[in-house]
Order: structure tokens, then sequence, then C-alpha cells
């Protein structure tokens, strides 16, 4: 460490050299954005401005879009400035600072979907005792919680990364900024580092994970007792389409965050972080939101104020 000169900014190399390809990825990306910004504002506007949606389900919904656009902005924005950028730059306290708003918002987004499934189980499978199962309070409870966990976690896994040291190479060979890729890129001792990342994932996204599966279990079995086959397809296409992408992203996830250093898939790890971190948002307003008979009426109502020429 003596003879070597140390880092205060990473170089990212994205994911193209091409910038023909640089240029179709800005657009790509840039329209995912915008569509998760501006559809999830809607959303959380609509959702205040509507007595009828005051109730628990459109609750964690309003506090899961907050989530997505915070996401979002913490991570597609420095993206698009890199594909436009000559020197794709970033200084490690910014770098740290990224990673601490990933990991936040990461863990409550988990936590708050684990809160939906709940709220979903309460209404289908115990529906009398709903008002006492999911009160206000109750309701305040879980998101607070949800919250404060990621924060916990945030917390922690930033302080250790401040002690780590950066001597050798700063490229990172990603299109983001992720605790991992860092840790890699490490000329000191990071065990503790791994430990402190591993042992989180595993207990905080295995318990998410579990409360929301087990909540689906039961509400799939409730659906089978449902004598309208109508009724059967509805429920379960919505649940499935919950499973599934509460599914990728814990997997892209878990994936990411708990395979050893040493093993490096590029493309595989850039796929994986494209899939939780830009298309999760996207796909949490489709299949949530988009995709519910109550938000999408109101919103069909909201769109067509906007027609010219009526």
């Amino acid at each position: 460490m003596g003879n070597q000169t140390e880092v205060t900014e990473f170089i990212i190399l994205g994911l193209s050299d091409d910038p023909q390809v640089q240029i179709f990825l800005f657009l790509l990306f840039l329209v995912v954005y915008l569509i998760t910004l501006l559809a999830n504002m809607m959303i959380m506007l609509m959702i205040r401005a509507d007595p009828h949606l005051h109730t628990p389900m459109y609750f964690f919904l309003s506090h899961l879009s907050l989530v997505d656009i915070c996401y979002s902005s913490s991570i597609v924005p420095k993206i698009l400035v890199h594909f436009l950028a000559e020197h794709k730059t970033i200084s490690v306290n910014s770098c740290i600072t990224q990673i601490f708003f990933i990991f936040l918002l990461a863990v409550t987004e988990g936590y708050i979907l684990s809160a939906m499934a709940y709220d979903r189980y309460a209404a289908i499978c115990d529906p009398l005792c709903y008002m006492e199962r999911i009160s206000k309070g109750i309701c305040f409870q879980l998101v607070s919680g949800a919250w404060a966990i990621g924060f916990i976690d945030a917390l922690l896994n930033t302080v250790f990364a401040l002690k780590p040291h950066f001597c050798g190479s700063n490229q990172i060979n990603h299109f983001s900024y992720e605790l991992p890729s860092l840790l890699h890129l490490s000329c000191t001792e990071t065990l503790t580092n791994q430990v402190m990342l591993f042992t989180p994932v595993v207990i905080l996204g295995s318990s998410s994970f579990l409360f929301t599966l087990i909540s689906y279990i039961h509400i799939i079995s409730t659906i089978l007792r449902i004598r309208s086959a109508e009724g059967r397809h509805k429920a379960f296409s919505t649940c499935s389409s919950h499973l599934i992408v509460v599914g990728l992203l814990y997997l892209t996830a878990f994936f990411q965050y708990t395979k050893p250093s040493s093993i490096s898939f590029v493309v595989l790890d850039e796929m994986f972080s494209i899939q939780y971190s830009i298309l999760t948002p996207m796909l949490n307003l489709i299949i949530y939101s988009l995709k519910n008979k109550d938000v999408k009426t109101p919103v069909g109502k909201m769109l067509g104020k906007f027609k010219f020429f009526k």
C-alpha cells in the first residue's frame, strides 16, 4: 500500500464503448425512468386526492410508489449522465453515499411488499377481522418499521464501507456503483464488510421474502375454494403477477449480493442489476397499480382530460 496512490475517484466502464449503443441505451433508460417517475407521481397524487382510495392497500401502494421514485432517482440519473459523459468518474464519497441510498430503499421496498402481501392475506383470508388486523396504527407501524430497518442496514453497511482503502485499480466493470463491486477493488481486508453485507441480505431478504410467500400461499389456498371459475382465474392472475415480480426482485438481488467476490459474470451481473434497480420500479407500477381496476379507472379519466381537440 505504501507504494500505491490512494484512489479518490472511480471510473465506471459502463455497458458499452460504442457511442451509438450508448445513445440507444441512454434513450431507453431515459424513457423507463420518465415512465417510472411520472406515473408513480400520478399514482401518489391520485391516491391522496381520491377519498375512496384512503384504504390500507393504497396507503402501502403510495409508499411503494415513493420508494420506487427515490430508488430510481438514486441510480438512473447518474447512469444517464455517464452515457453522455466523456469522463465517467465518481468520487469515493459520492459512491458510498449512493450505496447508502440503495440499501435504504431496497430493504424498505422489500418490507413494504411484505406489508402489501399481509394486507391482501387479511382481506382475502380473514375479511371479518380485516379492520382489526390492518388498522391505521398497524399500517403506520409496518411502514415505519420498513423504513427503520432499511435505514439501520444502510447505515451499518455504509459505516463499514468507509474502512477499506482503495489504492489499486479504480475501474468498476459495471454500469452502477454497488457495494460488491466496490469491495472487489479494495486493497485491504474486507472480510468484515463481506460479513456485514452477507448476513443482513440473508436474514432481512429471506424474512421479507418468506413472509410475502407465506401470505400468498394462504391466499392461493383460499382462492382454490372459490366456486366461480372466473373469480379463481382473476385472483390467480393477480397473485401470479405479484409473485413473479417479487420473485425476480429477490432472486436477482440475492445472486448479486451473496455470490463470492471471486466469481464474476459481467453480462449476467449487469442484466440482474438492470432487473432489480431499473425495471422493478416500473414493473411494480404496472402490476400493483395499472392492473388494479380501482386505479385504472381514475387514471383513464385523468388521462382523458389531457386529450386535445375533443
